[in-house]
């Protein structure tokens, strides 16, 4: 049987089609790292989310190299945390639970989207190779304010993704002679060890101080001031780690308020004596 010319080449590129959809499916479905969620998805009850030791602090963890962990709370009208950050060349999975009504999931611009039951965790993997921002929007209808919610994912490039978490506690005021310290805490939420630096900085005083935090771990530091140097009035403090600061305003005055010239709480002795007319006047 003779074939004509035209009819080959609509066979030929009738096939070709059917080979390119075969495989952007394919790819759609494999190819780009996504999971999907099955009928088997574990439990959380909305109120105990709180004290769940993952989603009671909505976070990014990293959990093994190039692999992180999501965990993310939908809740009228807002997911937590937002923004996400996670660095390129990583693959992530998500970890997405709601605290009160159905919500959706979904990240504009790719194929990760599911639904969020209360009760229920929904798992999604996904690979991010290139830095890029992403919206993440609710297309479940969750209330009057569902259009709002909405939040962000951020893949940032690899020598840009930081772990680490900074917070710095102090007194408000000192009294003229005394000192106080000022107590900072680096977080490394990074499985390798962090090598860094912690400089305090207050009036004309400048204190470095080298500092390792293990994979994962907490270290404390602690600055003593002595009032003395700074004397009376308002003094400007920071604390600056990498890219992080915490900063405050210390005041050193010449007596603390409620107590006298030895230390006494004055107000506490004028309450005892009024204490004590009051007592003879009921007498």
């Amino acid at each position: 049987m003779r074939i004509h010319t035209y009819e080959k080449l609509w066979l030929v590129a009738a096939l070709v089609l059917i080979v390119g959809f075969i495989a952007t499916i394919t790819y759609g479905s494999v190819g780009l790292g996504i999971s999907m969620i099955d009928d088997s998805e574990e439990t959380l009850s909305p109120d105990e989310i709180n004290d769940d030791e993952r989603f009671g602090e909505p976070r990014v963890e990293q959990v093994g190299e190039n692999e992180y962990e999501a965990y993310v709370v939908a809740q009228t009208f807002i997911f937590q945390p937002d923004p996400i950050e996670v660095p390129a060349n990583s693959r992530v999975t998500f970890y997405v639970t709601s605290r009160d009504v159905i919500h959706g999931f979904a990240v504009v611009g790719t194929n990760t989207n599911t639904m969020v039951i209360p009760g229920e965790v929904s798992t999604l993997t996904v690979e991010f190779d290139e830095p890029d921002e992403y919206g993440i929007v609710c297309n479940e209808y969750c209330g009057d304010f569902h259009h709002t919610m909405e939040g962000q994912l951020t893949v940032v490039p690899e020598a840009e993704f930081d772990m680490t978490e900074l917070e710095a506690e102090a007194d408000d005021e000192v009294e003229l002679g005394d000192e106080t310290t000022v107590t900072a805490t680096v977080e490394n939420g990074a499985l390798n060890d962090l090598e860094t630096t912690a400089t305090f900085e207050i009036g004309d005083q400048t204190v470095e101080e080298d500092v390792t935090v293990a994979g994962q771990d907490t270290e404390e530091l602690a600055f003593t001031v002595d009032s003395t140097e700074l004397g009376e009035g308002d003094h400007d403090w920071t604390v600056t780690v990498d890219d992080h600061e915490e900063s405050g305003t210390l005041t050193v005055v010449e007596d603390l308020e409620g107590e006298d010239e030895t230390g006494a709480d004055t107000d506490g002795a004028n309450g005892t004596d009024e204490d004590a007319e009051a007592g003879d006047t009921d007498a």
